[in-house]
C-alpha cells in the first residue's frame, strides 16, 4: 500500500490539495496520505518552514505531493529570517532531486485562452529540465556594509547527471540553454554537455541556445523545443515564461526527481492567497501533478493516463474555472473530472 507524504502547505494549497486527493482516490483506492505541515504553516505552528520529524516521515514515504507554501505574511527581506520557501531548498537537498520536469503541453480546448495566437501554441509539447539542487539558489550569499553577493557554482558530476536526465526523457531534439558567452559556470555546461552528448546520445539531435535567444524563441516558435535543459535560475524563469503558452499557471504540474528516495512531485502554481478559502482556486495543476506523481513515482501509467484523459474531457466540455476565464469553483472543477472517471 503506497504511502504518499502530503503537504498541504499555504494559501489555496490545502483546497488545490484536497481536491487533487479525492481524484487520486478514484483511480488508485489503495493510496494513504500522511500530511505533514510545511512552508508558512510550519512556521506558524513550529518556529520553522519544515521539521525534523516530518523530513523523516517524508524519506520514509514512496512519493511526496506538496501544494503550495508561502504569502505575503512570512514575505521579509530580512538576511537569515526563516521564509516558507526553505522547506522547499531542503526537501530538494534532503532528497536529492536535483532534476525538475516541467511539461508543458496547451490542451487543444485551451488553445484561445493563451495570451499567445492559437498556430503558435497549437501542437507545443514540450519539456523543461531544470537542475534542482545547485546554482545561485545553493550558493554562498550575504549582505554586509552595503554589499551583497550570490555565488553561482556549478560541478562537472552535477552537469553530467541533469543532461542525461534531458536525453533520456528526448525522443529527437533537446536544447541546452547557458549564458556561455559570458559565464564561466555556463561555458562549463556547455562543454560538459556537449561531451555526454557525443559519447552517450549521438542518436539524439542537440543544440546550443543563449538564454536571452531562447526566451524570445520560446515565445516567438514555441513548436522548435522538444527537451530544454537548463540550470537552476535560468530554467526557473524559463519555465514560468513557457507555463503562459498554456493559458494559465494553475494549469502546470511539475516533477522532481534523482534521489534514491522519494520523489516530489506540485504545481508550477503558487500559494494565491489573494483567492485562499474562497472556493475558486483552479485545481488542475495539482490534479495533473497526481498524474505525474501516478507514473514517475508509482509507476502506476495507466492511471496516470486516465486523470490526464479525465482533465481533458472535463475541459472539453467548456468547464473552466476564473483564472481560465470561467465561473466554476475548485469543486465544480473537481466533479467535473471526476465524472470522467466514472
Amino acid at each position: 500500500m503506497p504511502t504518499i507524504a502530503l503537504l498541504p502547505g499555504d494559501g489555496i494549497g490545502p483546497e488545490v490539495a484536497a481536491a487533487a486527493v479525492e481524484v487520486l482516490h478514484a483511480v488508485a483506492a489503495d493510496l494513504t496520505f500522511d500530511a505533514y505541515d510545511a512552508g508558512g504553516a510550519s512556521i506558524d505552528r513550529h518556529g520553522v518552514a519544515l521539521t525534523d520529524d516530518a523530513l523523516q516521515a517524508i524519506k520514509a514515504s514512496d512519493a511526496v505531493f506538496l501544494a503550495a507554501v508561502g504569502g505575503p505574511k512570512w514575505d521579509t527581506n530580512e538576511s537569515g529570517a526563516v521564509r516558507p520557501e526553505l522547506a522547499l531548498f531542503q526537501l530538494r537537498a534532503e532528497l536529492g532531486l536535483f532534476a525538475n520536469l516541467r511539461p508543458i503541453r496547451p490542451l487543444p480546448a485551451l488553445y484561445d485562452a493563451s495570451p499567445l495566437k492559437r498556430e503558435l501554441v497549437e501542437g507545443v509539447d514540450m519539456l523543461i529540465v531544470r537542475e534542482l539542487t545547485g546554482g545561485l539558489y545553493y550558493g554562498d550569499r550575504g549582505t554586509e556594509n552595503g554589499r551583497a553577493f550570490d555565488t553561482l557554482v556549478y560541478t562537472v558530476e552535477e552537469i553530467e547527471r541533469l543532461a542525461r536526465a534531458g536525453f533520456d526523457a528526448a525522443k529527437s531534439r533537446v536544447t541546452s540553454v547557458d549564458k556561455a558567452n559570458v559565464l564561466d559556470t555556463s561555458r562549463l555546461w556547455r562543454d560538459v554537455v556537449t561531451r555526454i552528448h557525443a559519447e552517450e546520445y549521438p542518436h539524439i539531435e542537440l543544440e546550443h541556445q543563449l538564454v536571452d535567444a531562447a526566451a524570445m524563441r520560446l515565445i516567438s516558435a514555441p513548436r522548435h523545443f522538444e527537451v530544454i535543459i537548463t540550470e537552476n535560475t535560468f530554467g526557473d524563469i524559463l519555465s514560468d515564461e513557457a507555463s503562459m503558452l498554456t493559458g494559465s499557471l494553475g494549469m502546470l504540474p511539475t516533477a522532481s526527481l534523482g534521489g534514491d528516495g522519494p520523489s516530489l512531485f506540485e504545481p508550477v502554481h503558487g500559494s494565491a492567497p489573494d483567492i485562499a478559502g474562497q472556493g475558486i482556486a483552479n485545481p488542475l495543476g495539482m490534479i495533473l501533478s497526481g498524474a505525474m506523481l501516478l507514473r514517475h513515482g508509482l509507476g502506476l501509467e495507466s492511471e496516470a493516463a486516465a486523470v490526464e484523459s479525465a482533465v481533458d474531457k472535463a475541459l472539453g466540455k467548456g468547464v473552466r474555472t476564473g483564472d481560465l476565464g470561467g465561473t466554476a469553483t475548485t469543486a465544480d472543477m473537481t466533479k467535473a473530472v471526476l465524472e470522467e472517471l466514472s
